[in-house]
């Protein structure tokens, strides 16, 4: 199962927010608190929800076996192809555009936020069958270049 940045960033949160109520922690010093805002977390679990949902309904849609009226009675199922490159790079250029814009408005994705999400999004494609590695090699980039073109942050 695939752990989103968020929830790592949420629970650090929860944490500090608890031993400052404990008094075993000064608020100066709670730097979850200042790094991850809960209004910076929720924008990014919005982005990455619609990625995840953007990448399902490829994958759904577009792998698996077709039956139905198109197949030929008798025949095995047809295969309905993969997500085509063109539809995978668009849904990742989704998710880091919407994370361009929260990332103007928070000023809070930082080196260790960077790589964090930049695995996520490779993650969520490896998850549902998507050869990253293959992808990124057609587009004569690395693998951990996958984001590039339209990453800000």
């Amino acid at each position: 199962m695939i752990t989103r940045p968020t929830e790592e960033w949420g629970r650090k949160v929860r944490d500090q927010k608890g031993r400052i109520a404990a008094g075993t922690l000064a608020e100066v010093d709670a730097y979850a608190l200042h790094l991850w805002p809960e209004a910076f977390i929720a924008a990014v679990d919005t982005a990455l929800d619609a990625y995840e949902a953007d990448i399902r309904s490829l994958s759904q849609t577009k792998s698996g076996t077709q039956s139905g009226p198109e197949a030929l009675p008798g025949m095995p199922p047809l295969p309905i192809p993969s997500p085509s490159d063109d539809e995978v790079f668009a849904s990742v250029e989704r998710v880091v555009m919407a994370l361009n814009a929260i990332d103007e408005e928070h000023e809070r994705i930082e080196t260790d936020e960077r790589e964090e999400l930049c695995q996520y999004i490779d993650d969520v494609l490896t998850d549902t069958g998507i050869d990253v590695r293959a992808l990124t090699a057609r587009r004569d980039i690395a693998r951990t270049e996958l984001t590039d073109e339209w990453r800000e942050w």
